[in-house]
């Protein structure tokens, strides 16, 4: 429909109030009049035909059109970067620009260093960025369904497709490990020391059928935390075999008998971001070096 486009500057006026919670403040990060933010906000509004924002005397909160709008405007945005990038590097026969990763922790610390040393000596002209997510609820998915990372290395299940818009590439399969206190081969007596991001669909089956974990459990913030504790002796735990890369020296890592569960590792992109060249290269990296 004629006249309800919006242009770039729009985009990031709607992502300005959205991030920062008011027309104020986002007046300030744009460097504009609080007027002249809301007076674009609300033209935006007129175009489109919906209410963007809820005003209050707490600022501006996107409504439930305004949230769906944010994210178009983030992922709009990354692609006039890109192209503009692209275009520069097509000319000058180079590959730079940014990409954004969003991982959980034991992927950060363990899959992405290398990949990225790698890139970084072969296009140094490209600069990472990474974004440390909880693998819970939405996760890395969500930041790359939201347009805040271009790539994220997330969990999924066999059965399980990944989140609306976005594709998905396996990186790699890794088994769960029994780990115990140093010489301690007894650990019916201790509790299940467990964390939030370990509890996933492609383990609950097997939890359910190991009558021998105990009932008491303590659950903790985050895997090394739950190494530490191991290690002092106050329980015992079954990771995955990407947090024991580099295992507490006071902790013994055995197998599990019969069929242990096995975690699935994917890369998760946008048909869009996945055309990039530094995104490519990074997700080749990431393949290589997995």
């Amino acid at each position: 429909m004629a006249g309800t486009e919006l242009t770039p500057q729009d985009l990031r006026l709607l992502l300005a109030v959205a991030e920062t919670g008011s027309f104020t403040a986002a007046a300030e990060k744009l460097g504009l009049t609080q007027s002249a933010v809301s007076h674009a906000v609300g033209s935006a509004e007129r175009r489109i035909g919906v209410v963007l924002f809820d005003r209050g005397r707490r600022g501006a909160r996107p409504t439930a059109a305004g949230e769906r709008a944010v994210v178009h405007a983030r992922q709009i945005l990354r692609q006039y970067e890109v192209l503009v990038t692209e275009s520069r590097d097509a000319a000058a026969g180079t590959v730079t620009g940014t990409v954004r990763i969003a991982a959980f922790r034991s992927a950060a610390a363990y899959l992405l260093p290398p990949a990225l040393e790698n890139l970084a000596a072969r296009f140094p002209g490209v600069v990472p960025k990474v974004l440390i997510v909880p693998e819970l609820g939405r996760g890395t998915a969500g930041e790359v369904a939201d347009g805040r990372a271009d790539v994220g290395i997330a969990t999924l299940a066999e059965d399980e497709e990944p989140l609306p818009g976005l594709s998905a590439v396996e990186l790699l399969r890794e088994q769960y490990f029994l780990v115990r206190p140093k010489g301690r081969t007894d650990v019916t007596s201790l509790p299940l020391i467990d964390w939030a991001e370990n509890c996933s669909s492609y383990t609950r089956a097997w939890w359910t059928c190991q009558d021998w974990l105990p009932a008491t459990r303590i659950d903790v913030a985050d895997d090394g935390v739950v190494l530490s504790m191991v290690a002092k002796g106050i329980g015992f735990a079954v990771l995955p075999e990407l947090t024991l890369t580099d295992p507490h020296p006071g902790v013994d890592v055995v197998p599990l008998d019969g069929e242990p569960p096995t975690r699935r590792l994917v890369l998760i992109t946008t048909p869009a971001t996945a055309r990039s060249r530094a995104v490519r290269e990074l997700v080749r990296n990431l393949r290589e070096f997995r």
